[in-house]
Parts: structure tokens; C-alpha cells; sequence
């Protein structure tokens, strides 16, 4: 080999190196600059109009059709009550018996011309009214005024639970974007990695097989980011239904209102107590109320109303006025609402099979919600505080390993496929983390559970 040839090779070895430390620093840089540009908001989103952070998020979703349709059926329970807390109403009836026609049409002596007082017919008009007995009123509308309460409480488990949905897909947005800016920053260090490759093969310093390799790996970033990018997309759409907001990443800024690790230990139980608070738990208890009012209900039609009545009459050739009264009453003969009882009993039966059922989901989601939070919270203090630190420190070394001639391209590819994998899980664990921390709150009472989970603003109920 000529001295100039070793003279290029050396200037190539040496331009390679230096572009391997500057795409090692302009990794870390991008890093770094994204950051902080993520945690203090980006430039577009310092002069956005909108900013859209969870608690906006959770007071839309409070809102949105699908509480907006429970609500009306809320409203409509209430109204029942009104309707079932009322007496029926009195009844008037008037009416003409006889029409007396012996003596023709002539004057006032028969139906013919003339003034309707003075005719020979005999009028009447009276009032009845119907007497409840044996409280029906009473169950009737506390019957309605439970179904009442119960409507209202699966307005609150509904908006407990589109809150969850949508504080879901806030976080799964906030991880897709933290994914799309550590992928676009890897990206651009394998692509300053694959010129530098392709630069070597030129100087026939570098296989045609490696330098392959190296444009692979740049593709693969590549493909990262759309995917993180194509999540984000998703993300920012499925919020957009279950909150109404028209956010637009080109003119809202997101802030990252990530929950805070917790400062104490999580708590080993379920109590009762919070079981038995849930609105969904309530609801069953109160339809269980409510079947036993509609039993006693279907039990108290044994007791029959009375209908008292009376009219005033009028018949000129008997008597100028007449009182009538009235008085009736059903004989219940033969039948006594078997079937209206059975019916009720079955119903109270089976209410209260629901709410038992009910009551046990409740439980055992509860539980399930801890162990959720407990395994997320144990994830996300693992890969924030060790595993993306030390990742970060191995992709590093390698790259300055493999600038020198230390180790090999193998190692140094390996090292950065571990620290794009490790950034993609850790974006995930923080997001499963702040999704479990927010539905605990929600579910759980807000004197309890705030002492077992980091802060999270403003979750309303």
C-alpha cells in the first residue's frame, strides 16, 4: 500500500471516529434538548392556543355523549318520582238520563227549542274520587325515588369510568410522543452511523456486509418512528371521541402531567369500606330497595281502594235539585294478585343476586386494581432509576468502544438494539404506571388513596 493510500485510510479511520462521537453526543444532545423540550413545553406549544394537560382531559370526559345519555337518564328517574308521588285524580261526569217526549217539541214542555234548564230531561254532574289504601303512594314512590338514586349513581360509575378511558388514551399519547422523540433521536445517530459506513466501504475499510448492517439498523429507527408515531395518531383520536376536544399537535400544546412515585408504601388490602362506596355498589343496593318497595307494593293491592262519589241532579217534573252519593268498592273475589306478587318477589330475588354479584366484581376489581398498580409502580421505578440509565451508559460505551477498535460491530449493534428496546418498554411502564395510579384514585376514596399513590391533579369524581 502507497503512502498516500495510508494517509487517506488514516484520515477516513479518523473522520469515522469523529463521526462516531459526534452521533454518540448528538444522541445524548437530542436526548437531552427533547427533554427538556417535552417537560417545559415545545416552542409550537408555547404559542398554542390550547394546552391540553389531564385535568382538562378528565373534566371533558365528565361530559362527553356517553355521560351526557346517562345523565338524561338520570333525569328522567327523577321525574318518575314525581309521577308516582300523587293520588289519582278526581274524576267528573256529567250526564242526561231520561228525556221525557210526551209532549212533543212544542216550547218548554219537551226537548224542542228553548232554554236547556227548562227542558223536560233529567240532568246530573258529580265528582268521584278514588282513596288509596294500605300506603300505596307511599311505596310507590319510594319505590321510584330508589331507582331514582340508583340512576344517579350509574351516572357517577359512568363518569368514573370514561374518566379512566380517557386519562388512558392522555398517557398512551404521552407515551407515544416520549417513544417518537427517543426513536427520532436514535435515528439520527444511525444515520450519521451508516454515512460513516458508507464512507469506509469506499476507503474499502469496511465490508459491503457491515456497512449493510449499519443502514438496517438506520432503517429499523426509521420504522420505529413511524410506529411511535402511528401510536400517537391512535392515541390522539381516541381522546378526541371520549373527551369532544378538537386537538390539533400542530396548535395544542400537551402538557405531561406524569404522576408522581409515591412517598409511601402501598397498602396490602382491600377495606370493605371502599367496596361497599363504589357507585356501581350502590346502585345495585338501592334497586335492591327499590324491588322490595315494588313487593310490598304488589302486597298492598290485597288491601282495596275505596271510590266515594257524589252529583247534584236536576229533573223538572220531579225535583228542581236531588244529591246523590256513591260508594264502591272491587270484590276481590277468587283472585288475590298472585301474580303481580310472584312477579315482584322474583324481581326482589334477582336484585338481590345482582347486587351480591355486584358486590363481589367490585372486590375483586379493587383488588385487581392494587395489583395493578403495585406491579406498574415496581416497572417504573425499576426503569427510570436503573435499567434506561445503565442502558444508556452501555450504548455509550460501546459506540466509543467500537470508535477505538475496542469491540466489535456485533457488540455495538447489540448494545443499541437493547437501548431502543429498553426506551420502548420504559415509554410503555411509565404509561401502565400513570394509567393504574389514575383509576385507583377514581375508584378509590380520595381521603385514602391519596396517602397510597402519587399526587394526580385534580381528579374529579
Amino acid at each position: 500500500m502507497s503512502i498516500r493510500q495510508n494517509l487517506r485510510l488514516r484520515r477516513l479511520n479518523a473522520a469515522y471516529s469523529h463521526t462516531l462521537r459526534t452521533a454518540a453526543v448528538a444522541t445524548w444532545a437530542t436526548a437531552i434538548a427533547a427533554a427538556l423540550a417535552f417537560s417545559h413545553g415545545s416552542v409550537m406549544a408555547q404559542t398554542a392556543t390550547e394546552t391540553l394537560g389531564l385535568t382538562r382531559v378528565l373534566e371533558a370526559a365528565r361530559n362527553n355523549i356517553d355521560v351526557a345519555i346517562t345523565r338524561q337518564a338520570a333525569e328522567a328517574a327523577k321525574a318518575d318520582v314525581l309521577a308516582a308521588d300523587r293520588s289519582p285524580f278526581p274524576v267528573f261526569t256529567a250526564k242526561t238520563s231520561q228525556m221525557y217526549l210526551d209532549n212533543g217539541v212544542k216550547g218548554d214542555q219537551g226537548v224542542g227549542p228553548g232554554p236547556f234548564g227548562q227542558k223536560n230531561i233529567d240532568k246530573s254532574g258529580g265528582i268521584d274520587w278514588t282513596w288509596e289504601r294500605g300506603g300505596k303512594r307511599a311505596l310507590r314512590t319510594q319505590s321510584a325515588s330508589r331507582l331514582a338514586n340508583a340512576a344517579q349513581a350509574d351516572l357517577q360509575d359512568m363518569q368514573q369510568r370514561q374518566q379512566a378511558a380517557a386519562a388512558a388514551a392522555y398517557f398512551d399519547l404521552l407515551a407515544a410522543r416520549e417513544r417518537h422523540r427517543e426513536m427520532h433521536a436514535l435515528l439520527q445517530s444511525a444515520q450519521l452511523l451508516a454515512k460513516s459506513a458508507g464512507l469506509r466501504l469506499k476507503a474499502g475499510d469496511l465490508s459491503a456486509q457491515d456497512t449493510a448492517r449499519f443502514d438496517i439498523e438506520a432503517q429499523r429507527a426509521q420504522a420505529d418512528t413511524h410506529s411511535a408515531q402511528l401510536d400517537q395518531q391512535r392515541a390522539l383520536l381516541l381522546l378526541r371521541q371520549l373527551t369532544a376536544l378538537r386537538v390539533d399537535l400542530a396548535h395544542w400544546g400537551i402538557a405531561a402531567d406524569w404522576p408522581a412515585l409515591p412517598s409511601t408504601p402501598l397498602r396490602s388490602d382491600v377495606p370493605e369500606t371502599w367496596v361497599e362506596q363504589r357507585p356501581d355498589v350502590k346502585a345495585a343496593q338501592e334497586r335492591v330497595t327499590a324491588a322490595q318497595a315494588a313487593l310490598d307494593l304488589a302486597v298492598s293491592q290485597k288491601t282495596a281502594d275505596v271510590t266515594v262519589g257524589s252529583s247534584l241532579d236536576h229533573d223538572p217534573r220531579v225535583s228542581r235539585r236531588s244529591l246523590e252519593l256513591r260508594f264502591s268498592v272491587p270484590l276481590q273475589w277468587g283472585y288475590g294478585f298472585e301474580g303481580e306478587i310472584g312477579r315482584a318477589q322474583a324481581q326482589l330475588t334477582q336484585a338481590q343476586d345482582l347486587a351480591e354479584k355486584t358486590k363481589q366484581d367490585a372486590r375483586a376489581e379493587l383488588q385487581r386494581l392494587l395489583e395493578e398498580l403495585r406491579t406498574a409502580l415496581q416497572r417504573e421505578t425499576l426503569y427510570a432509576q436503573d435499567i434506561v440509565p445503565r442502558a444508556r451508559r452501555v450504548a455509550e460505551q460501546a459506540e466509543v468502544a467500537y470508535a477505538k477498535g475496542a469491540s466489535s460491530l456485533t457488540d455495538l449493534i447489540d448494545a443499541r438494539r437493547t437501548l431502543r428496546s429498553t426506551l420502548i418498554e420504559a415509554a410503555l411502564a411509565r404509561a401502565d404506571y400513570a394509567k393504574a395510579n389514575v383509576v385507583w384514585r377514581l375508584r378509590t376514596p380520595d381521603t385514602e388513596s391519596s396517602n397510597a399513590t402519587g399526587k394526580t391533579p385534580n381528579v374529579s369524581r
